[in-house]
């Protein structure tokens, strides 16, 4: 088993209603950070945002509209990572997730990931970056970038139309990183079928705006241009892993066409889709990636250990439960607005709760031995010192349990 860790770097109230100022939180992540390198987490991965959650909730449509302070603050992922890496010796840095479509899109972010990649060769020609990529969570965040219906059809198409901007958006992220020269007329053009609905009534709703009944629906590619390729051109394509945020099984098997992409996988999700996961990708993870490993699909977890100092073993557990329940309670009341306590039970379910060897059993018990684990210890907890205690508690009292 292996050990990643996930940085949020939330700037939300704590459940005491703290929050932490943008330099506070920074000094935060570093000290986090320098704690995990020194410890032998394998990546940080950083939690990437696009525009602030709290303007947008002044828009006609906002989402997470209860959200206090903002989702995360690291906007700009290649800056942050360079910086973690000259603040580090052995850790690797990524990113969880960048939106290719947000930020300029797929061209401009192709060229900052390989321009990332050669400033790291410059320092360290062992680590990695690993830029796990998606569409992004919150549409808003690619919506000034262009990303919005251009017609009637596309609008009533949109929540499947978005997917296949991705697919499209990926394409030419891929295939700049390769290293290939491209044009739009390269790309692979989309046709919207009834298979890209969830129902009957969705397809019908596109066919009516379109006009008829059309069995096929071509839309213009949204991304238009002539012969580019990006610079630089000769870099170390070994210091990069990809890693794609997205469940849907056609997109990871597109992706994979072009070059080898992972897979990110939240701890909440059912072993069942897990192991048919682990399945697919094993027959179709692109050839130049080696053989498909159970570690290619990090597995996110929330973390909430308590080994403190002067506290029984049952003391410790009791705490512990009491810290997730606070945290859990903050993160759904940010999210809807109320505190809806069997959600927070559910959340609890899925996350790691208690004292070290409660812990370790937890661990033992839902996570095959093969697996990659991506811990989150600073999930609404800017007790930074108390963060750092719990990931020290972890390798020293936790990991040596698990045999």
């Amino acid at each position: 088993m292996e050990f990643d860790i996930f940085f949020s770097i939330s700037q939300t109230p704590d459940h005491n209603g703290f929050t932490p100022s943008e330099s506070e939180m920074f000094a935060n992540y570093y000290a986090q950070l320098e704690a995990a390198d020194r410890l032998g987490f394998g990546v940080a991965w950083i939690a990437q945002a696009h525009l602030s959650t709290q303007t947008q909730q002044e828009n006609s449509s906002p989402v997470v509209p209860h959200w206090k302070g903002e989702v995360g603050l690291c906007t700009d992922f290649p800056q942050l990572a360079l910086e973690s890496f000259r603040r580090t010796e052995r850790i690797d840095v990524g990113s969880a997730v960048v939106s290719i479509l947000a930020s300029g899109g797929p061209i401009a972010q192709a060229e900052r990931m390989a321009n990332t990649v050669q400033f790291l060769s410059h320092m360290d020609s062992n680590r990695k970056l690993h830029v796990g990529f998606s569409a992004g969570r919150f549409e808003f965040m690619a919506r000034p970038y262009g990303i919005t219906p251009r017609n009637a059809v596309e609008e009533a198409a949109w929540p499947a139309l978005r997917a296949q901007i991705f697919m499209e958006a990926s394409e030419i992220f891929l295939r700049l990183l390769r290293g290939d020269t491209i044009s739009s007329n390269d790309i692979r053009s989309t046709v919207l079928t009834r298979d890209n609905f969830r129902s009957d009534e969705d397809w019908n709703a596109v066919q009516n705006a379109a006009g008829g009944l059309p069995d096929e629906i071509e839309i213009d590619r949204r991304y238009q241009f002539e012969e580019i390729s990006i610079v630089p051109k000769t870099w170390p394509r070994y210091q990069l892993e990809l890693v794609a945020g997205t469940h849907d099984p056609r997109a990871q098997e597109f992706v994979n066409k072009f070059m080898p992409v992972k897979v990110f996988n939240l701890s909440i999700t059912s072993p069942e889709v897990i192991d048919s996961t682990h399945e697919r990708m094993s027959k179709l993870f692109h050839k130049d990636g080696g053989e498909w490993q159970r570690r290619d699909m990090p597995r996110t977890t929330f973390v909430f250990l308590n080994a403190e100092e002067g506290l029984s073993p049952e003391e410790q557990s009791l705490a512990a439960h009491e810290e997730a329940r606070l945290a859990l309670g903050e993160y759904w009341k940010a999210l809807e607005g109320t505190l809806d306590p069997s959600k927070v039970e559910r959340a609890a379910d899925n996350a790691l709760i208690g004292n070290p060897e409660e812990v370790a059993q937890q661990v033992l018990e839902r996570f095959h031995p093969e697996d990659r684990l991506m811990c989150w210890f600073d999930f609404f907890n800017h007790d930074s010192e108390r963060v750092i205690r719990n990931m020290e508690a972890w390798w020293s009292e936790v990991v040596p349990l698990l045999g």
